[in-house]
């Protein structure tokens, strides 16, 4: 008789190396949960099926890394936008390039094709979103109202409007017919990442840096609820097919979230790090996520996964009991009407902005077309992925069957997800394929076994100290049984550099209360100029990570001070360092160049204004400093990641300086 077998809720899939590069993006196929691409520096976009170890195809013509990807809805097409600003479409059935479309200034942040026409839109980091016609090859209409990077663009079901999400921190409700604004939803605090429309409701919900949630009425424009206890960044939303939940993607969980009260449902641990995307199929949610030049792919079992009801998981707001949730289709919310053909041309009442928005077919995008290539990298994924359109039944969902569930690691009394250890990472839970050789990488000539090198950026967020090895502070072993160890030799090697660490902390923890003390006293120059002093770059970041989260705390004799040591963190080798200057310094661009500016190319004033003379002075000094910084930041625009994103926002932000 078979015995049941305990198995996990959430667990690994696979692991591959994707690029030859870092991988800059990536997206699934929302159909059948099984299509993945992957965009890397290399400029290449590479195709695969969820859990194959092989490229199924590879698709050039760019020449500056992969930004931002979309897979339409019948997963035919795909959408490739570029660091430059150029968007290319191609045809994974028929293996080519379908259209190059260009127009934007910048980088493409974001892209999603239309439900039912042949339309895509696009988002970029001059703050545009432009409407393409793919049939066409034309920019049908541009939507300004943005003032910084559009990161995600979703239309409405029945493709009547259109979505965006911001760094501004705002998410605009766009109307596709009448080409102008609906409304501005405002209520985020931070960048917004994501946004998602209900499957068949007028809600809305969109995903922020802020560390919220947030749900939005589409009839009454307002919001609807928040979600506002989570620890880090909301990086993707889905919501379940009927419309039950929302599927929350955070840095290692998956968040269930009910919207009518806000609540969480459930909670489960997935070490998927910073995930990107996610899918749904047979009841499995699908899970991606990017490191350097790898890519990883999750599985959680949904059947275990508490989508309703009113017992929370930790969000607790009060002691009473919270009202069971509508069922699903008893909402008082209207419902999309979707059309049973394909739409119309969106943009019949629109005049066209100009002849450069509309670019005709000409002999440079002939060109452009000429040298995209899809090179089909195995012929029989291909052909069991991509069939011709006569066929009866297109693949997948052939074989499109759940994977199976490994058996948990040991027994449990409640729901298990995924421990973060590194036995769980390693070990896949499926049977082997039929290539079990060393060989799991795709078939990419320019591709390099990796090699452990100390990185030249130091990630913000990593598992292990650096410079320090585990084994250091371990017993060596000896071919005698380890039993043996003495213990003051066991304490000795524990010990070993333990004074060392607890200087530089006791060091740090004392340059830290001297400027606390001085901070006490409300004079926030000086606490800053306590904290240059110490000569000690990490008490100036503890200390900037404070003062960037209230701009009111800035002046201009605060930038004369700040500006020389945001020149040094640009240039640090740690990442988050990099990041603390890259906010401080777009908080100074924002607040302070357009008066420095004016102040600089004002007429000298008639008699003796000390004051004016004084604030000239550090006009002066803060725009010969930015001078400096402009020089780093150009240099730094061409990195590919949200990292180099950030530099060519500065990048532009400075223009006025150049």
């Amino acid at each position: 008789m078979a015995v049941s077998v305990a198995t996990k809720t959430a667990w690994k899939l696979q692991e591959i190396t994707a690029h030859s590069s870092n991988v800059s993006s990536l997206v699934l196929g929302k159909s059948s949960g099984r299509l993945l691409a992957t965009g890397g520096d290399d400029c290449r976009v590479n195709i695969w099926s969820v859990n194959k170890p092989n490229c199924i195809m590879s698709l050039t013509g760019h020449t500056t890394p992969i930004e931002s990807l979309q897979i339409n809805t019948n997963e035919e097409l795909i959408v490739a936008g570029s660091q430059s600003g150029s968007i290319r479409v191609w045809d994974l059935e028929a293996a080519k390039i379908l259209r190059t479309l260009l127009g934007h200034k910048a980088n493409i942040c974001s892209l999603d094709f239309h439900p039912f026409g042949s339309f895509v839109a696009s988002g970029s980091l001059d703050t545009n979103i432009k409407l393409w016609d793919v049939r066409r090859k034309g920019c049908v209409f541009r939507y300004k109202g943005h003032t910084q990077a559009v990161r995600c663009l979703r239309f409405s079901p029945d493709g009547k409007w259109l979505a965006s999400a911001a760094d501004d921190h705002s998410v605009k409700l766009w109307d596709l017919a009448a080409g102008k604004i609906m409304f501005e939803f405002t209520g985020h605090t931070g960048p917004v990442n994501v946004v998602e429309f209900h499957p068949n409701e007028y809600l809305l919900a969109s995903g922020s840096s802020d560390r919220t949630v947030r749900f939005w009425d589409l009839e009454k424009f307002q919001v609807v609820s928040c979600i506002e206890e989570e620890a880090t960044p909301v990086r993707c939303v889905l919501f379940n097919p009927d419309g039950c939940c929302l599927y929350s993607g955070f840095q290692d969980s998956l968040r269930v979230y009910g919207w009518e009260p806000e609540r969480c449902f459930d909670v489960v641990l997935v070490n998927w790090g910073k995930v990107a995307d996610l899918s749904i199929c047979n009841n499995q949610l699908i899970g991606v996520s990017f490191a350097q030049s790898t890519v990883s792919s999750f599985v959680v079992d949904l059947s275990r996964v508490t989508k309703s009801g009113s017992v929370l998981h930790g969000l607790i707001r009060d002691d009473k009991p919270l009202v069971q949730p509508t069922p699903a289709g008893s909402s008082l919310r209207r419902i999309y009407d979707r059309p049973s053909t394909s739409c119309s041309k969106p943009q019949s009442r629109v005049k066209h902005n100009s002849e450069s928005e509309r670019r005709s077919p000409s002999s440079e995008d002939d060109r452009d077309e000429k040298e995209s290539k899809a090179e089909i990298q195995n012929p029989e994924d291909y052909k069991e992925i991509f069939q011709p359109k006569n066929s009866i039944s297109r693949t997948p969902p052939r074989n499109n069957e759940p994977f199976p569930a490994p058996p948990e690691d040991e027994p449990v009394t409640v729901k298990e997800a995924v421990k973060p250890s590194q036995a769980v990472d390693v070990q896949t839970p499926l049977p082997k394929p039929e290539h079990s050789d060393p060989i799991q990488r795709p078939p990419i000539a320019s591709s390099t076994p990796i090699t452990r090198t100390e990185p030249s950026v130091i990630p913000a967020a990593r598992n292990e100290p650096i410079g320090l090895k585990a084994s250091d502070f371990l017993p060596a072993v000896k071919n005698q049984s380890q039993t043996e160890l003495v213990d003051e030799e066991a304490m000795s090697q524990i010990r070993k550099g333990h004074e060392t660490m607890c200087v530089v902390l006791t060091s740090r923890h004392k340059n830290l209360d001297t400027v606390r003390a001085v901070w006490s006293t409300g004079d926030i120059k000086n606490s800053v100029d306590s904290a240059v002093a110490i000569n000690d770059l990490s008490v100036v970041v503890d200390l900037l990570n404070i003062v960037n989260q209230k701009a009111s705390l800035w002046k201009l004799d605060l930038c004369t001070i700040v500006l020389p040591q945001i020149e040094k963190l640009l240039q640090s080798k740690y990442e988050s360092y990099v990041q603390t200057g890259c906010t401080s310094l777009k908080l100074i661009l924002q607040r302070f160049l357009p008066l420095i500016t004016d102040i600089l190319a004002a007429p000298p004033s008639v008699g003796v204004d000390i004051t004016r003379e004084e604030r000239l002075h550090k006009c002066k000094l803060c725009y010969k400093q930015l001078k400096n910084i402009s020089n780093i930041v150009k240099n730094k625009s061409g990195l590919s990641g949200r990292h180099g994103s950030a530099f060519r926002e500065l990048h532009l932000l400075m223009a006025v300086l150049e």
